[in-house]
Formats: structure tokens, sequence, C-alpha cells
């Protein structure tokens, strides 16, 4: 896929450097363990002993995203009906590192990745709640803040759907033949170009490596709110599609709240969009345990 990503690093942390920036700024934690954990498109993340996580921007972008999370996530707390973290070490750079970086309290729980639709399922009730709540929290707040809107213009179906048929010869060969003809009949039967703009606050980036589950399969935990804004609901609804199974979609709705069509089209759309980019950068990483999962989320989002 050549060697310029919109998810490559502009700056790499190693553990070394997050070792130093840490003991250096907040001495409590010097004696503690300092272990990578991953990265995604934006940040590198470590676990600090086994209580709090750092994140680190690896791109220009992401240091604003992060100062605005250290600014907002504290005032969501009557908002979050599911556990998330609250920044609770805020760091500057230093030794050549130009960013800020936070650090938050552990949330224990695994990444949702080959679950069954039983497990899935358990989750209806506790995403339809936990979104009315943080979708309820209000836009005055956010924009005095400094909260953006809609930065990414996710109300643009036709500009959405353009991307994603350049996309899908990099992960061609990753489909089988009918998987990837109703991938592209799906796109060529969408017919909505542009939907009304709605202003609601929102997680911005919600989708399974930005989600926590317990032993159970179930949500316990939200991370990685660098994506917050104002924009369309559809754009946390997503989940509906991605991570539901079609038969606990009714009940996410009925706890939720019905949503007009044009929502669930832009809702599904980004459900398909979204691991469409996971898939792009994990094969590019030769990663294929999120290729698959990724894989598995578009197919769950085409299913009815």
């Amino acid at each position: 896929m050549g060697s310029s990503n919109q998810w490559d690093a502009e700056w790499e942390v190693s553990e070394e450097l997050a070792n130093k920036l840490i003991s250096n700024q907040f001495p409590q934690l010097a004696s503690k363990s300092v272990q990578k954990l991953g990265h995604g498109w934006d940040n590198t993340v470590y676990l600090v002993g086994t209580e709090y996580v750092f994140r680190f921007p690896r791109r220009k972008v992401a240091i604003n995203s992060l100062r605005m999370e250290g600014k907002i996530l504290p005032k969501l707390k009557d908002y979050c009906s599911i556990a998330y973290s609250i920044p609770l070490f805020f760091g500057v750079g230093d030794y050549g590192y130009p960013a800020p970086f936070l650090g938050y309290p552990y949330l224990s729980g695994e990444f949702p990745i080959g679950l069954t639709d039983k497990q899935r399922a358990l989750s209806a009730r506790t995403l339809a709640i936990f979104l009315k709540s943080l979708h309820a929290f209000p836009v005055q707040i956010a924009q005095k803040n400094g909260v953006q809107h809609d930065h990414r213009n996710l109300t643009d179906i036709a500009m959405r759907k353009e991307k994603m048929h350049k996309f899908l010869s990099d992960i061609a060969l990753h489909f089988s033949e009918e998987e990837y003809r109703a991938l592209s009949n799906y796109l060529e039967q969408l017919r909505t170009e542009k939907v009304k703009r709605k202003y609601t606050f929102l997680h911005g980036d919600l989708h399974f490596k930005n989600m926590l589950v317990d032993e159970k399969g179930k949500v316990s935990g939200i991370i990685d709110w660098g994506d917050i804004n104002i924009g369309h609901p559809a754009c946390d609804l997503n989940v509906v599609y991605s991570f539901l199974p079609p038969d606990a979609r009714t009940n996410f709705f009925k706890v939720y709240g019905e949503v007009d069509e044009e929502t669930k089209i832009l809702a599904r759309l980004i459900a398909v969009y979204i691991p469409i980019l996971i898939m792009m950068q994990a094969i590019d990483h030769n990663d294929e345990r999120l290729i698959d999962e990724a894989k598995a989320n578009i197919n769950r989002a085409l299913s009815d």
C-alpha cells in the first residue's frame, strides 16, 4: 500500500522515552513498570504498573484532540453509564518529544474480537442506555469548551461512498467472492447522497478497537475519546450495525428511541466505512486477527 498512509506515525514514542517522560513529570510513578499496549492511528498507549494507561500522540493532528479530552472527559461523569477513563495525569512534551500526553486509570477488559452473536446481543440495552445519555450532553457546554463540529463531514454520503470505492481494491483479496459482491452491491444501490445535519454531542469514533468487554462479552468500557465532536448521532449509532447482530437492533432502538430512516442509512454506511479503514491498516501491518474482525464487522453491518 506504499509507505505514506494516513495512519503512519510522525514520531514514535519508545518504551524508554515513555518511561523518562512519565517518571520525570510524575515521580510518584517512577517505580512502576512501563509496557507498551499498542497504538492506533493517533496515539501510542502504555500500561504503567497495573493501574494506569498513558496515551502519547504519534501524529500532530492528535494533539488538539488530546487536549480536548483533558477538558471534556471530566465533565461527562453524569452522562456516561459505561465505565470510561477520566484523565488524572497531564504531561507536557520533553526530551525532544513535542506533544502533551495524558494518563488515565486502567480499565480492565478485552477488545470485542471474535464474539458470538449471542454475546453481542447482551450489550444491546447497555449500549442504548449509554448512547441515549451521552447524546443528551448539552451541546452548549461542548461548544463553550471548544468542541468542533463534524470535522470529517460525515453527512456527505456521496464523498464517503466515492472513497470506499477507491478502497475496495486494497481489501478485495480478503473477501470471498460472495462477500465482495455483497459489499459492491451495497455501494451501488446506495442512492442517498447527503443527509440533513444534526447537532449532537458524540464520542465520534465508536468501534471495536475503542470498546472493552467483560468475561461474558458484554460491553464494559469505552476508550479513546479523541474524536469527540458535535455532529450527526448516526456517527455513534454505527455500532447498532457493526457490533450488534440484526436480531438485537430492535431491542436497542426500543431503549434509545426510534430514529429516522436517514439516520439509519448513515449509521449503516459508517458501520461499513470505519471497519474498512481498520482493515486497511491491519492489512498494512499483517494483523490477521484485526483483518478478520474488521471483515466480520462489515459483513454484520450489511446483514438485515
